[in-house]
Parts: structure tokens; sequence; C-alpha cells
């Protein structure tokens, strides 16, 4: 029997809880008291991102299944985890913009533009811009702008755009529940971009009135896309408080871009049907 079958696995081992510890390195001298902080918040986002990313490659064949249960628990818990998320800016605003200036020269040209499991989470979600197209109105960026070229972290944001997004699964989730929807909607390209379909939308109706576990699934993506926007709307007041109309860390637009992405949901027909109810 091996020598590390025998070691006794303990929580510091499990977790690897040492070498968590040692990944926040502050730049600033001294150092600057509140880098700490930032850093630890921004890697605990980077393991959101990665949580729900986990989450949401389950929820793909759940509802392509046509797994209910399923699926609403696994959008129950990437909620769950989204509500995380926007707390933690609560956090991030005892920071005042004073604090943040202390240390904001090292950050160089590092932005949270450069998450690139944010960029494949939206990707995922059902963002479509792919690098050298231009970019979708109002988005004010594409998808892998500030991912280098070839690096696996872009392959994987790439890769994402490539396949059926949570919204294509969602569309297909209908149809295997009996809800007729358009052919062409199922055998669409899903690397392009969703563009709002009134058929969809009527068809979606009838869902949420002939079909109440259906609806109950599609009411749980539109607290999900909600959660996203509240978290958008919280990141932009929160970059807002502390920057102000600066341009950003790295040289973006700063609270401009951030605006721009308030109000472009994933799955605006699940929006746009409450009007025909």
């Amino acid at each position: 029997m091996s020598d590390d079958h025998n070691k006794a696995v303990t929580y510091s081992t499990y977790l690897k809880v040492d070498e968590l510890l040692s990944l926040q390195q502050p730049l600033s001298d001294g150092p600057e008291h509140d880098e700490l902080l930032f850093i630890t918040i921004h890697q605990v986002y980077e393991l959101w991102f990665a949580q729900m990313l986990h989450e949401l490659a389950a929820l793909q064949p759940a509802l392509e299944a046509g797994d209910t249960h399923r699926s609403l628990a696994l959008l129950g818990r990437v909620r769950t985890i989204m509500k995380t998320c926007v707390a933690q800016i609560d956090v991030l605003e005892t920071m005042t913009p004073l604090q943040f200036q202390s240390f904001r020269s090292r950050l160089s040209s590092a932005s949270g533009f450069q998450s690139a499991q944010f960029r494949e989470l939206e990707a995922v979600l059902g963002r479509r811009d792919h690098a050298g197209e231009k970019a979708k109105e109002g988005t004010g960026m594409k998808m892998a702008e500030h991912l280098v070229p070839g690096s696996p972290a872009r392959l994987k944001v790439e890769a994402a755009m490539s396949r059926r997004s949570v919204w294509d699964s969602a569309l297909a989730y209908c149809s295997v529940r009996g809800h007729q929807m358009p052919e062409d909607v199922l055998s669409r390209d899903v690397s392009l971009g969703w563009e709002p379909r009134e058929d969809v939308q009527a068809v979606l109706v009838t869902l949420h009135t002939t079909d109440p576990e259906s609806a109950l699934v599609c009411e749980a993506l539109v607290d999900l896309d909600e959660g996203l926007g509240e978290w958008r709307y919280r990141h932009v007041k929160m970059v807002e408080r502390t920057l102000g109309k600066k341009i950003g860390t790295g040289g973006s637009s700063g609270v401009g871009y951030l605006i721009s992405t308030l109000f472009n949901p994933f799955f605006p027909d699940l929006w746009a049907m409450r009007s025909a109810i």
C-alpha cells in the first residue's frame, strides 16, 4: 500500500488550504491594507464563476432531456450563487475611492474585462460575438477581445460560442415537453446570436397557460437572467462609486461600457412574452 494512500485526509489537505492562502499576493508597497480585500473578492468571484459553469454544464443535458426537477434544482443553485456574488459587492464597497487609489496603479493593464470565465459564462448563456467581427450593438466589445489568441482561455470561450447555449437547451426542453417550436429554431446555427421571435413567444405563452411545470422552468430562467442583471447593476454602481467617470482599469471605457450591458437579457423572449399574456 502506497504512502499516499496511508496519509489521512484532513480539512487542510482536502481543501488545499495552505496553497489557497498563498495565492493572495499584494503588489503594493507596505502592502496597502485594502489590496488584500480587492484580491480576495476577485479570486472568490472566479471560484463562483467556475462553480456556475459546472452547474450550467449539468443543466443543459437536463433541459434537453426534459428533466424538470433536475433543471429546477440546478437553476435554483445558480440563482443562489448569483445572490452571493451580488452580496460580495457590499463587502467591496467598504473600500473607499482613496483606498482603491492607493494601489490601483499596481494593477497596470489588469482588468475585470479579462476574466475568461465570465466571458465563458456569457457564451454558455447565449452571448455571441466573435473576435474579428463587429461587436453586437450595445455590448461595446467582443467576447474574447482581451484574451490571447490561441490561449486555452480564449479557446474555451470560442468553444462555448460554437455549441448550444442554455437558451438553445431551454428551447429544446420546451420541444421535448410537447410544445411545438418552429423547426428552424431547433436546427439553427447555434454559433449565431439569438434574435427574439414572436412565433417563439407565442409558444411560450401557450406553455405558461397549459403546462405549469414547464412554466416553472421558464420562470427559473427568468430568475437567473434577473440575477445577472442585478449583479451587473450593482457592479456598475460600485465602479461608479469608486472611479466616477474615469477610464477603467486596463484602459477600458469603465462605467460607460458597463452601463451598455445592463439591458441586454440573455433570454429576451421570456421577457417579451409577458406583454401577450
